[in-house]
């Protein structure tokens, strides 16, 4: 068990952990920023707040947070929407407000009453509009003219079908670039690298995109018409000390609050960031060799100060990230010092080495977040869900299916009702027992209610005392239930008074006479 007595007494383990993490943010920070349409420098501050502020204040010991894949399409269409950077930097100001409240009402439950179905619809439907948003980078269509014509957003089915035009303008160095990167990526994950102790320190992202500095430069020497320009590469702005750095914050814009579309925004960001928080919260628990539970409560609280942070200077929304996480439990971290450390190397690199990240070619940043969004949609998870039965299925593909014609929202509020239907149906058919027997020439039926009976196993009661035949008995029996609603007792007490017209004697068991409300 890791030494309780401080932040400090685990940094053999932390430090080391924290630079692996560091590693595996950094290029995700850039890619991610880049996918959203934010401005990459965005995505660093993102990382710099997520693992310092949020880290500190956070209750888990292995959880990391930074901009997330989940929010990518969140932020891309809300960017566009509300017209200004600033605009939205207000609408994320306000979801941390509401995190905040989120956290001190303790909310924190809330990830326990969207259905399993639905999460997975939800993170598969971010993982193919991820895939098919870095198309347009990984073929080096990256100049703005471009990269409105072939970024589709989420309900346009006409920029989806434009990407066929790319074949007549795509780069080929970017190609190359993209494909030898997501070669890289794949080979790192398989086992034979995997068990070698270098794929821990070195992890596959930091290797392809350090590879496509060192091809691009290949191409400038032998091969200059593959060469990748400084409109197809990272671009960050170079800063010499932290005078500079504060003058890069872009600030959130008060006239925001007046506006209704920055508080729907608000309220998007707010719920989808939590649940992906808690969700990466329970996973990275879970991965957690020492099986310490982390308070979600406060964790929201944590993210909601986070946000806010972003809101003010400049930075991307942001979430606990599974990715980061599981990073940090595998490289050995102790304790929260790991993710605290990570985002100091963060706030480093754009400080001291902003020029080295410049020469990454966003081809690169394509291919890593290609293989993120194939992570989250993969055809396995698709034959899983459909061997799980159609109430598994199809709130999952419906939730898909939103997401990717309407938006995230309505996408998830698809698959919930859809989620919903199949719960009533099952209310609907599992809400009692019937048998029917014969005593002394008298057909007696019995109906057994099951353990809890409320207002939507109504329907399926009346159904089966109208099936009652007449000059019959019918022994109706609750003493298995805990819970019968009003309105159960009330539709017994009318079938009694039914019954007497129709020959039908009425037994009843563990069931209490209630009075009528009749209307005249």
């Amino acid at each position: 068990m890791p030494n309780r007595k401080g932040l400090f007494a685990n940094l053999g383990s932390d430090l080391p952990a924290g630079l692996v993490v560091f590693l595996v943010a950094l290029p995700l920070c850039l890619g991610i920023a880049l996918s959203s349409g934010a401005p990459l420098f965005s995505g660093i501050i993102a990382g710099v707040v997520g693992g310092i502020v949020i880290g500190s204040l956070s209750g888990s010991h292995t959880s990391v947070s930074g901009p997330a894949a989940g929010l990518t399409v969140i932020v891309l269409n809300a960017i566009a929407d509300l017209g200004a950077y600033d605009i939205f930097l207000t609408a994320v100001f306000i979801a941390g407000i509401m995190q905040i409240g989120l956290g001190i009402a303790k909310a924190g439950i809330i990830g326990y009453y969207f259905p399993t179905s639905v999460i997975k619809g939800m993170l598969a439907g971010i993982g193919i509009i991820l895939i098919i948003k870095q198309i347009p980078y990984a073929f080096g269509v990256n100049e703005d003219a471009n990269l409105l014509e072939y970024t589709p957003f989420v309900n346009d089915l006409d920029a989806v079908l434009s990407l066929r035009l790319m074949l007549n303008a795509f780069d080929m160095g970017s190609v190359i670039v993209a494909v030898i990167s997501l070669a890289i990526l794949i080979l790192w994950e398989k086992p034979f690298i995997q068990k070698n102790k270098f794929s821990k320190v070195i992890p596959g992202a930091l290797l392809a995109v350090l590879l496509s500095i060192g091809i691009n430069k290949f191409f400038k020497f032998f091969i200059p018409n593959l060469y990748i320009n400084m409109e197809d590469k990272v671009s960050l702005p170079s800063i010499n000390g932290f005078g500079e750095f504060v003058d890069q914050l872009i600030f959130f814009n008060p006239s925001g609050f007046l506006n209704p579309d920055v508080w729907i925004v608000a309220i998007t960001i707010a719920v989808i960031a939590s649940l992906e928080t808690l969700l990466s919260l329970e996973a990275a628990d879970k991965i957690d060799p020492h099986k310490r539970g982390s308070p979600p409560n406060k964790e929201l609280f944590a993210q909601g100060v986070g946000n806010m942070i972003n809101g003010l200077i400049g930075g991307m929304p942001v979430t606990a990230v599974i990715v980061r996480s599981s990073a940090n439990v595998s490289s050995g971290a102790k304790t929260k010092m790991s993710a605290i450390f990570h985002g100091i190397l963060l706030l480093a690199s754009v400080l001291l080495i902003p020029n080295l990240l410049n020469l990454i070619p966003l081809a690169s940043l394509a291919a890593i977040l290609l293989l993120v969004g194939y992570k989250l949609a993969k055809v396995s998870l698709f034959r899983t869900m459909y061997r799980l039965g159609w109430d598994q299925f199809l709130p999952f593909a419906a939730t898909i299916f939103g997401i990717i014609v309407f938006d995230l929202l309505k996408g998830i509020g698809l698959g919930m009702v859809i989620g919903v239907i199949f719960i009533l149906l099952r209310n609907y058919k599992n809400s009692y027992f019937y048998k029917d027997t014969k005593t002394d020439d008298t057909n007696v039926s019995h109906i057994i209610l099951s353990e809890e009976v409320s207002f939507l196993n109504k329907g399926a009661l009346i159904s089966a005392l109208n099936r009652i035949p007449n000059n019959s008995k019918v022994i109706i029996d609750g003493s298995k239930s805990v819970i019968i609603d009003y309105d159960v007792l009330e539709v017994i007490e009318n079938f009694k008074t039914n019954a007497k017209e129709r020959d039908i004697e009425v037994e009843t068991i563990a069931i209490k006479e209630v009075k009528t409300a009749s209307v005249h």
